[in-house]
């Protein structure tokens, strides 16, 4: 099933917007700090491949990339729950039930 384009659009101005949210959250400050003080140290070392500073840089930087994916799946899983009970609610529903009700009333 092909969805349309300003579907797609919006779901892709939903990713960039939380996106740009995760990468400022403060409680994700402390590792981009650490991640970012041990790629600097990276580059004081001759060979990057044999120095123990790029193997921490690199732990530092895949553990932040894993903790800002989660947050992204979370917030997709959210939002995609949310669409979901939209799509599946049909807000005509209570008021067609409304007006049955009404027109019942008025019959008796």
């Amino acid at each position: 099933m092909e969805f349309p384009s300003w579907f797609q659009s919006a779901i892709q101005e939903r990713l960039d917007e939380v996106s740009a949210r995760i990468q400022f959250q403060t409680d994700l400050r402390k590792y981009r700090e650490e991640e970012k003080n041990a790629f600097e140290a990276l580059f004081s070392g001759v060979n990057m491949t044999q120095c123990p500073e790029y193997s921490e840089w690199k732990d530092k930087h895949h553990y932040y990339r894993g903790l800002e994916n989660e947050r992204l799946y979370l917030q997709g899983m959210r939002d995609g729950a949310r669409l979901a009970i939209a799509l599946m609610s049909d807000p005509f529903a209570e008021q067609e039930g409304d007006a049955n009700s009404a027109r019942s009333k008025s019959e008796h």
